[in-house]
């Protein structure tokens, strides 16, 4: 059986092969555009339902973080990290020289320490020489009376 001898008859009205071919065509596309028009309706609706949040707080919290970043001076950020920068190398410099004077301070320290062990021995000799500058001028004393008493016995008349 050809399209050509397909017959249809709807009602008194009878369709040819052909006709019958551009008919289906014409009723599958005119289905294809219901079903998309449904579709993208039914998208639409979905887009629709979808409520969109309030954003007047959120431009608020945008105002006050801007008026911060102006209060804060931020533009300024730039310079004033390079001047912490600087301070801090500076800092480190002096803390490196604390170190060293706290080195020469210990040090200093050990010979004040060693100094005063000196003293004390020095002050211990000291006294022992004093000790010993006693006895000294006792036996001077001694030998000046036994002179004296030798120098009266060989002139007694003096």
């Amino acid at each position: 059986m050809s399209l050509e001898d397909t017959e249809l008859k709807i009602g008194n009205t009878s369709f040819k092969g052909v006709y019958i071919a551009i008919l289906f065509s014409l009723a599958t596309t005119l289905g294809g555009g219901v079903w998309t028009a449904s579709s993208l309706y039914s998208r639409l609706e979905a887009v629709e339902s979808i409520s969109v949040p309030d954003i007047v707080p959120l431009e608020e919290k945008v105002l006050l973080i801007e008026q911060e970043l102006k209060a804060n001076d931020v533009s300024q950020l730039q310079g004033k990290l390079a001047t912490l920068g600087t301070n801090l190398v500076t800092i480190s410099t002096q803390q490196d020289k604390l170190l060293l004077i706290n080195d020469s301070v210990s040090e200093l320290k050990q010979n004040v320490i060693e100094m005063q062990t000196t003293v004390q021995k020095a002050e211990m000799v000291t006294k022992e020489v004093e000790g010993f500058q006693k006895q000294v001028d006792v036996v001077k004393r001694d030998v000046q009376d036994l002179w004296d008493g030798m120098d009266y016995l060989s002139n007694p008349l003096n």
